[in-house]
């Protein structure tokens, strides 16, 4: 009985992974969760080891202390961007779903480009600021002169590709709002892989070349949420999923965008006001505690920051569940979709807690 279960399990993994198309408005509702969450996990929690892989690899430079909290600095600034992209994430994923329950992937698809065109507006604001207030908004930060001095091209990168960030983001809930959470997870692995690839190479250089220190691993970091973006873009313009793209829906909607923006500005203000602690906390230990403890801080918020990342992929997975149910007039099993989804998350959680209690140094470490 135990064997068939896991053998089970693991068929439904493989499913995942591959992305067969489902029907999640039918069918076992735990078997639904598996599908969807296992890649919404990896996804999420490959978002951050871009964080992770950039402090890892400038933690390793001559001026370590000053990459580290540069890195971190403007991982707590690009937090804002976070917020608008998971904001217009949600409402992509709320509205397609909907769309999608109801049998309706032409309506599916104008949300998604909708809901692009709004996030692709946003970002190219927060990216002219950044890009000509990089070394201000670091003092802001409380930032040290020397932080300030070297860490200003880094800041100023990352943030002037604002771009990549908030589309990664907002076409995987799209897709995510779609069923097609494979697809989502896969542009993660194409962004976070060359990532790796390239972060070292334009840090320190190889042969004759010595690199572009750390502001390589900003631009290691665009190219590769780039490459997601790509990816994605082909998918929705060319691939043969549930949700795809035409140019006849690239006309502007202001009705749609209204709706999308209704749904949006909630979910944006909650992470903003959850972002908005940690930015303060950055701020507080940086002016109080110097380069090193800022340094200290950011290594311990992104080990927090990783293991926090696959609850959130539960929880999206209930988001889509709980959409296409809707849209299919199955109200009943949207509700047990999420009782679900939180039991499981409960659990998760609860495992995390004690690897912080029980193993706090080999984590931080």
């Amino acid at each position: 009985m135990l064997t068939q279960k896991i053998k089970h399990f693991i068929q439904l993994v493989r499913q995942s992974l591959r992305g067969d198309e489902h029907d999640y408005t039918s069918g076992s509702i735990r078997q639904a969760i598996v599908l969807l969450a296992i890649p919404m996990i990896l996804e999420l929690s490959l978002e951050s080891v871009f964080a992770v892989v950039d402090m890892y690899f400038v933690g390793h430079m001559a001026n370590a202390e000053v990459a580290v909290a540069t890195v971190g600095l403007t991982e707590s600034m690009i937090t804002i961007i976070y917020s608008i992209a998971i904001g217009l994430s949600t409402a992509a994923t709320a509205m397609v779903s909907r769309r999608i329950g109801e049998k309706d992937p032409e309506a599916a698809a104008r949300a998604g480009v909708q809901s692009i065109i709004i996030g692709v507006v946003a970002a190219l604001v927060i990216s002219a600021i950044g890009v000509f207030f990089a070394p201000e908004l670091l003092g802001m930060m409380g930032a040290q002169p020397e932080v300030m001095a070297e860490g200003a091209s880094f800041t100023r990168i990352m943030l002037g590709g604002s771009t990549v960030i908030v589309l990664l983001f907002l076409i995987n809930g799209i897709f995510r709002g779609a069923g097609d959470a494979a697809i989502a997870m896969r542009s993660l692995w194409l962004a976070s892989g060359l990532n790796i690839v390239l972060c070292p190479l334009f840090i320190y250089g190889i042969g004759d070349w010595e690199g572009w220190g750390l502001k390589g691993a900003a631009i290691a970091t665009t190219i590769g949420r780039g490459s997601g973006v790509l990816y994605q873009c082909w998918h929705l313009f060319k691939g043969d999923h549930m949700i795809r793209f035409k140019r006849k829906y690239l006309q502007i909607d202001m009705k749609l965008i209204r709706s999308l923006i209704g749904i949006a500005w909630p979910a944006t203000l909650q992470f903003i006001i959850t972002s908005g602690s940690w930015i303060v906390l950055a701020w507080i230990v940086s002016t109080t505690g110097g380069t090193t403890a800022s340094a200290g801080y950011q290594i311990a918020i992104r080990n927090v920051v990783f293991f926090i990342l696959p609850a959130w992929g539960l929880s999206n997975a209930a988001a889509t569940l709980v959409g296409q149910n809707l849209g299919a007039q199955r109200p009943d099993r949207a509700k047990k979709s999420v009782f679900l989804a939180a039991q499981y998350n409960a659990i998760f959680m609860a495992f995390v807690m004690l690897l912080f209690v029980f193993f706090p140094q080999p984590i931080i470490g």
